[in-house]
């Protein structure tokens, strides 16, 4: 897996950008706010139709276009290699003003293409594999459960298409659930037409919730390994799933469940065996049932992945509550780097991996380590704010990039340039 070239118009703050990417190592520096992250955040669009940074979409096109363009736009491509053939993946983001031409009423459109073929979102991840370190990540410790079940969605969407559709379905099912669960409140609906959205969302849900329980309980020995390097073997980490199944007798059988579709769901994708998803299946319905009569008082649906959770423990200590800001910190690098191996494992291939500003945040031996473990990668991006971060012995295998305000220059010609 190998990005070859990539080219942005009016994107972030690139009016226009042509770049060769052929090399393996990439290391991209300069000083804040002059377009690093904007690079590496472009390679993470095209690969997982979304953002990582931006709340809207129309907010990655350059402002300043607005000016020059009649109609706003931003131009996204690159071109990359996956087992000994050649891809495209492009996206097109437009924001054209109404009839009216007031003053927010501008309507945005996006197209994505593959291979010059336009396509759905959902039929687009997948297609080039990326891991992504950010300073943010930390979130995925001390934020919002909505931080962590975001993460498990775009991991799993990567390495399973069905995950993908299965999520997108639940999500219109638990939409139309909860607003017939309203209509039921408000007396202009009843209580059994609720019968069909449970089946759905039972059907769709423990789908969702057995792939997230696959892959924590791989990537939780994985990240248990990297946090014990990245702090000499002093901390132990552990992760955790939490479901929203409801406790008592009938826990135990949820477990045993979960424990064999983990059992029987290999890294390449394996489908678990029909009898335990159908037990699932089951047992997600009986527990819809358990909680309908809170469910119809709050008109909210009370049970499914869209209130699970992940559990990050260190040392037997929920890390979000009683971590330290550095332990959280490297819990969340620890993740990063047990999905970048997972990921490899399933696919069979190393992924694409997109570190920003990860060594300014790290002593010089965490940041060792992690360079040697994503200098494994078929192709690494790694920005800095300056040369003195970065070990030699890595920049001397890198293509060294300069890049100020929206440009970007190889080293040795930035070099060349200056006066004697």
């Amino acid at each position: 897996m190998f990005i070859r070239r990539l080219e942005l118009d009016n994107y972030r703050n690139y009016a226009r950008l042509e770049i060769d990417l052929s090399a393996r190592i990439h290391l991209l520096v300069g000083d804040n706010a002059q377009g690093k992250t904007n690079l590496l955040e472009a390679i993470y669009y095209l690969a997982t139709t979304r953002s990582p940074l931006a709340g809207q979409d129309r907010e990655l096109i350059r402002w300043q276009s607005g000016a020059q363009d009649l109609i706003p736009n931003a131009q996204l491509a690159l071109l990359y290699e996956r087992d000994e053939e050649r891809h495209s993946l492009e996206a097109s983001l437009v924001c054209e003003p109404t009839e009216q031409g007031g003053a927010g009423e501008d309507v945005f459109r996006r197209q994505l293409r593959h291979d010059g073929v336009n396509r759905r979102a959902m039929d687009i991840v997948g297609k080039l594999n990326v891991v992504l370190f950010l300073p943010e990540d930390i979130l995925l410790v001390s934020g919002s459960p909505g931080e962590r079940r975001s993460y498990l969605d775009v991991f799993l969407c990567q390495l399973d298409a069905r995950y993908c559709r299965t999520l997108s379905a639940y999500n219109r099912v638990l939409s139309q659930r909860n607003a017939l669960l309203k209509r039921i409140r408000e007396g202009s609906a009843r209580t059994n037409e609720l019968g069909y959205w449970d089946s759905q969302i039972a059907r769709l849900g423990a789908y969702v919730m057995a792939r997230r329980m696959w892959a924590i309980s791989h990537l939780d020995p994985l990240a248990c390994e990297a946090q014990r390097a990245l702090t000499g073997g002093q901390e132990g980490l552990r992760l955790t799933y939490e479901h929203t199944l409801r406790a008592g007798e009938a826990l135990d059988l949820a477990f045993r469940v979960l424990g064999d579709i983990q059992l029987h769901w290999g890294t390449q994708g394996n489908e678990p065996s029909e009898d335990a998803a159908s037990k699932l299946e089951a047992y997600y319905a009986e527990c819809l049932a358990a909680v309908r009569r809170d469910e119809l008082n709050r008109a909210v649906t009370l049970v499914g992945p869209h209130r699970d959770d992940m559990r990050f423990v260190l040392d037997g200590y929920d890390a979000r509550v009683y971590g330290s800001r550095g332990q959280q910190r490297t819990a969340a690098l620890a993740i990063k780097l047990s999905e970048t191996s997972l990921m490899r494992e399933s696919i069979g291939d190393m992924p694409i991996l997109l570190l920003d500003d990860v060594l300014s945040e790290l002593d010089r031996q965490r940041g060792r380590y992690v360079l040697e473990r994503t200098a494994e990668a078929g192709q690494v991006f790694v920005t800095t704010t300056s040369l003195d971060e970065v070990p030699g012995s890595f920049s001397a295998q890198a293509c060294v990039w300069r890049v100020q305000a929206g440009s970007i220059l190889p080293w040795e010609q930035l070099a060349s340039r200056l006066p004697q």
